[in-house]
């Protein structure tokens, strides 16, 4: 579920599972800026958001992350690194874990 003002930058493949939620004003980007050239981008990675995750508002996701199922991204996050094996709450810039979700 997408709320407004979310911005989806997809030069390269963005998965997203079920029963995903994104907040107001995340955007999810899969590629940056050439560095020497801000006109080109670089060459992008695929972003890809597990079933179950929600990510809070404000959020960016980089180029390359990998979320992996029942990730909780807390609001205002820059997630620079993938948590593939989710079940649990990041937050922060850059995003850092915070806790494991126990499964029960």
């Amino acid at each position: 579920f997408q709320q407004a003002g979310c911005y989806f930058q997809a030069f390269e493949e963005i998965y997203i599972g079920n029963d995903v939620w994104i907040g107001q004003n995340t955007g999810i980007i899969t590629a940056n800026h050439d560095l020497s050239d801000p006109e080109k981008h670089m060459k992008g990675k695929n972003v890809y958001i597990g079933d179950k995750t929600w990510i809070g508002m404000n959020c960016l996701i980089l180029p390359g992350v990998v979320l992996g199922p029942n990730t909780v991204v807390g609001g205002g996050s820059v997630v620079t690194k993938s948590f593939p094996n989710g079940h649990c709450v990041i937050a922060g810039n850059p995003a850092k874990l915070l806790k494991i979700i126990e499964c029960h």
